[in-house]
């Protein structure tokens, strides 16, 4: 026979199993954020992309629909991926969109790298003060920093009426709308994306591998492209795809500082989703985007754990 304490701890114990430890709800929390804020809003744009545009609210027909026979009817509509292929439109936008996002990526990756390597170089309150310099745009409003290259850029802005001033040209440069301007916004926006991680990796860095190699006779820029360099790989991949990604995607800067010609596939979205109305086939555009961006990381984060 059980005594009643019997019955009590094994009543305890069954609880316990649908009880989740707190390890298990450490994890379950961001697994739930993901889940709502990344999976469910993916499978609504992958819904939405194979399905039909119509004049309605939603602008776009359900994939369900019960038929006069009682028979549910399930439809899928893959026209608007063909529909991307034909239109000569949405791959140039493709490819204008990762052409400037690598253009981005690749000049913050040569102004970034030697400025984070100087503020790793630096001990206490200067590499603190350095460090503030670059967090502090943060404080500020995105599209503040984003209108003010507008009055420098325009053509009586700051830039042309200062070289006008110095005698250097003798007319007003049209920078603003055109690639240039669109380039020089990205890069000034997300050049802080690439040095932190950067610094991150440099400044941990053990100094004594280079004073090995200065000791075995290797000269400063061999050191640096022998042992610094091959080291700070992974804070360059991870600079690399913190600028790569947005900037593809990216459609205020293109906006505000852009021109007509300039053709980015955010920009082209935005048109489908609210000048168009053609939601389906701006879901299909997302998902395509999606996919040129994901697919390359995952084949670098795989390349980068076999070398590991």
């Amino acid at each position: 026979m059980t005594s009643a304490a019997d019955d009590v701890g094994a009543g305890k114990r069954g609880l316990e199993r649908f009880i989740p430890s707190g390890r298990t709800l450490v994890i379950l929390v961001p697994l739930i954020w993901l889940f709502v804020f990344f999976i469910l809003p993916l499978f609504l744009v992958l819904k939405i992309s194979v399905s039909e545009a119509a004049l309605a609210r939603p602008p776009y027909l359900p994939l369900f629909e019960w038929s006069d026979d009682n028979f549910l009817k399930f439809t899928l509509n893959f026209g608007n991926y063909a529909y991307l292929i034909e239109d000569s439109l949405y791959y140039k936008a493709y490819l204008e969109s990762v052409t400037i996002a690598f253009l981005s990526t690749v000049i913050c990756l040569l102004i970034g790298y030697p400025m984070a390597y100087y503020i790793a170089k630096k001990q206490g309150a200067v590499r603190a003060i350095l460090l503030l310099m670059i967090i502090l745009p943060f404080w500020t409003s995105f599209l503040l920093r984003v209108y003010a290259w507008i009055g420098i850029l325009k053509p009586k802005g700051i830039l042309s009426s200062a070289l006008i001033s110095l005698g250097i040209i003798d007319e007003p440069l049209q920078l603003l709308q055109t690639d240039f301007a669109t380039l020089l916004g990205i890069v000034y926006t997300y050049l802080p994306f690439m040095i932190l991680p950067l610094y991150a990796n440099l400044a941990k860095l053990d100094g004594t591998l280079l004073e090995a190699a200065a000791d075995l006779g290797s000269r400063p820029i061999k050191a640096f492209l022998t042992v610094t360099l091959p080291l700070s790989i992974p804070g360059i991949m991870a600079g690399s795809l913190l600028v790569f990604i947005p900037a593809v995607g990216e459609f205020v800067i293109p906006a505000l500082l852009g021109g007509p010609d300039t053709l980015m596939i955010g920009r082209v979205l935005w048109d489908e989703f609210f000048s168009n109305r053609d939601w389906p086939v701006a879901s299909a555009v997302a998902v395509v985007m999606l996919l040129l961006i994901v697919l390359p990381t995952m084949f670098l984060r795989a390349q980068q754990k076999e070398e590991a």
